[in-house]
């Protein structure tokens, strides 16, 4: 009975121990996987390298962003939309890639240049959800709520489930019912 305790103990350790083990390893992998994909699309590449094809800079700078290399991720977006006009690629194609432009921007709190790539993202694919979303919350953070609760509702049009923005539109309308509730003291 008195031996129940330390093994209960001992197990529970060992166990925690092997959950950070593999949290740990996957975290490792997948870190190791983005180096090794920008190593083979050219990301270390200093001297500018040969030219790319516009699915090869999206990607680049999609494992630039998930490294949270927003400036790099930036140029390369940029070049590939250059591309993408020169070879008028497909609508969807720039939609993503206006997109992921206007997230890299809002990752370095440039609002205002985000929300002009959001803006041509949904001009590209006016039923776009993520841009839609990303657009109300670079709209939030210009203090503009009243256009932001709007999108949300209009992505919620477009999927019902959308969890941010029906997450994001609770948290505005719990702000403008505390606005309203603090004025009225």
């Amino acid at each position: 009975m008195n031996d129940l305790l330390p093994q209960a103990y001992l197990l529970g350790l060992i166990a925690l121990l092997g959950v950070a083990a593999i949290v740990v390893a996957r975290q490792i992998l997948r870190v190791r996987q983005d180096e090794l994909a920008m190593a083979r699309l050219g990301g270390n590449d200093k001297a500018g390298g040969t030219p790319r094809d516009v699915s090869t800079l999206y990607e680049l700078a999609s494992v630039q962003l998930r490294k949270r290399l927003y400036a790099e991720a930036q140029v390369n977006l940029k070049q590939a939309l250059k591309l993408a006009d020169a070879e008028n690629a497909p609508a969807e194609a720039r939609a993503l890639m206006e997109n992921a432009l206007g997230f890299t921007l809002a990752a370095q709190n440039n609002y205002a240049a985000a929300v002009r790539h959001y803006r041509a993202a949904l001009r590209a694919k006016a039923d776009y959800p993520v841009a839609i979303n990303n657009l109300a919350f670079a709209l939030e953070k210009q203090s503009k709520p009243d256009e932001a609760r709007t999108l949300y509702e209009r992505v919620l049009q477009l999927e019902a489930t959308n969890k941010t923005a029906r997450k994001r539109l609770s948290i505005l309308e719990r702000r403008s019912g505390q606005e309203a509730g603090g004025k009225a003291s």
